[in-house]
């Protein structure tokens, strides 16, 4: 497996030293948070989407994947979704990226049946895909608000059926919705583009904490992966962004590293 971390880590650090960082502590790849509060989101132009690729392959180091924020089963037009998934498209092949990540983002507290949520993402990533093939690149679902579960979303990758349309499993989200780890990948795997990885404390405290100091079955995770002969990216998901008082990401990153191939040692 090869292993990546989220810029979500390191809110506006600038690309270079994004890279820098990925060299340093031994990181394969790089998942982008396309947002714009962050260097790279979908309204750069082409020059500097040129100068980013060439930046992260001068260093032999990939860009996993564009971190959108698309609400694909949320209320409303299909039209605004759809544009913005496009944009994401766009911007991951500009990167060379092969994936990009979309939430589910129903309002089932607001009135919105479960039922019409799956309808409605999965006509939306239907449509989506056609897209997302021109352009070569793959669209993540991520278990996520909404659609916490492998259980949960497969109601809608299921029916949507396209090779381009896929699973990002947070396997934070899937444990506080209850899954085990087993349970998700089953549901999980014949979609799966890559895994988030992370920790915390208890699910009554989200904060990010170091690869190993919480309480999520990262071993347990990992050993699943692995006996299924498995071999996709683990990206760590260190959510800095929202939690200010966290612990910053760049002094954890080679104790996460070393973390992770204990993991993967221990399961081969």
């Amino acid at each position: 497996m090869k292993l990546a971390f989220s810029t979500l880590g390191v809110p506006g650090l600038p690309i270079a030293d994004v890279v820098r960082l990925a060299v340093a502590h031994g990181y394969h790849g790089v998942e982008l948070r396309a947002h714009p509060e962050e260097p790279v989101h979908p309204g750069i132009g082409a020059g500097e989407r040129a100068e980013v690729a060439a930046e992260f392959k001068a260093a032999g180091v990939e860009i996993l994947g564009v971190a959108g924020y698309a609400r694909v089963a949320a209320p409303g037009e299909d039209g605004p979704v759809l544009d913005e998934i496009r944009e994401l498209l766009d911007l991951a092949r500009d990167l060379g990226a092969p994936f990009v990540r979309v939430f589910p983002g129903a309002d089932l507290a607001g009135g919105q049946s479960a039922d019409e949520a799956d309808a409605v993402a999965a006509r939306r990533l239907g449509t989506a895909a056609e897209d997302a093939a021109d352009r070569g690149v793959r669209i993540l679902l991520e278990t996520h608000d909404s659609h916490r579960t492998g259980a949960d979303a497969i109601r809608v990758l299921g029916p949507v059926g396209h090779g381009s349309v896929g699973s990002l499993w947070d396997v934070m989200h899937t444990w506080l919705g209850g899954e085990q780890p087993a349970e998700s990948y089953a549901a999980l795997s014949p979609f799966l583009g890559y895994v988030q990885v992370k920790d915390i404390a208890s699910p009554d405290d989200t904060t990010p904490l170091p690869l190993g100091a919480g309480v999520l079955p990262l071993g347990e995770c990992v050993e699943l992966l692995s006996r299924k002969d498995w071999d996709g990216w683990l990206c760590w998901e260190y959510e800095k962004r929202w939690y200010e008082g966290a612990a910053p990401l760049p002094e954890l990153l080679a104790a996460g590293r070393e973390h992770l191939g204990r993991l993967l040692n221990d399961a081969a």
